[in-house]
């Protein structure tokens, strides 16, 4: 009977230490984030760009509702000199699926020059293009825009990786799927603490990119 007490009351020890360590992650993640997330736009510092990350297409291929808020937040950022470029990051891992195409055309549509607009086609996640952004668009400062949830765990990646990231808001989406978002931010937090701390290698590097340069260079 000893031996069954014991068990017990050592599998709730181990119990109460995996959601302590759940909670520290949780924690630190929303803790970078907020210390780097700006609300008022004055107090952001210049930034070598405005890193855009992806968030879905319509059926059209238009940038869907999440993005489109994204991009205009970005861009307006980019015309009142916050960045020298954009580095619009998102998934293109189908021929079929241009999430970054369509970014592109958006903000070429919006006026931008060519020349500043940066592609990352291998944005497959939010890890992915934070790490993608610091070792092959050589991306010091970053001021990184999406909705305010998807923010905090973007930041602390992008902190923890050696860049200097700000964020600013993008204006948040009415949606059905709420608890769903909410259940999967909490659990990427997590994955993405993770994945941080080890520096893990993302699915394609290749050649750098400087962000200095001409962003047409990125492309193709």
């Amino acid at each position: 009977m000893k031996a069954i007490f014991k068990l017990i009351k050592n599998l709730i020890k181990l119990v109460l230490l995996v959601i302590g360590l759940i909670l520290i992650v949780q924690l630190a993640v929303l803790g970078v984030g907020r210390f780097n997330l700006k609300t008022d736009p004055a107090k952001l510092d210049h930034a070598d760009c405005i890193l855009v990350l992806g968030a879905g297409l319509n059926f059209d291929g238009t940038p869907g509702p999440y993005l489109r808020e994204r991009l205009d937040t970005a861009i307006n950022l980019y015309w009142s000199g916050y960045g020298d470029k954009l580095l619009l990051s998102g998934d293109n891992g189908q021929v079929t699926y241009n999430e970054v195409r369509s970014m592109k055309n958006y903000a070429l549509q919006a006026g931008v020059p060519a020349d500043d607009i940066f592609l990352d086609y291998a944005g497959f996640s939010t890890y992915e293009s934070m790490i993608r952004a610091e070792e092959v668009f050589c991306v010091e400062r970053a001021i990184v825009v999406t909705q305010e949830f998807h923010e905090y765990r973007a930041l602390f990646i992008g902190n923890t990786l050696g860049m200097r990231c700000q964020g600013y808001s993008a204006a948040p989406v009415q949606s059905a799927d709420t608890e769903a978002l909410v259940i999967r931010e909490f659990l990427a937090r997590e994955k993405d603490f993770v994945q941080a701390l080890f520096r893990v290698k993302p699915t394609f590097l290749g050649e750098k990119i400087p962000i200095t340069g001409d962003g047409r260079t990125s492309w193709e």
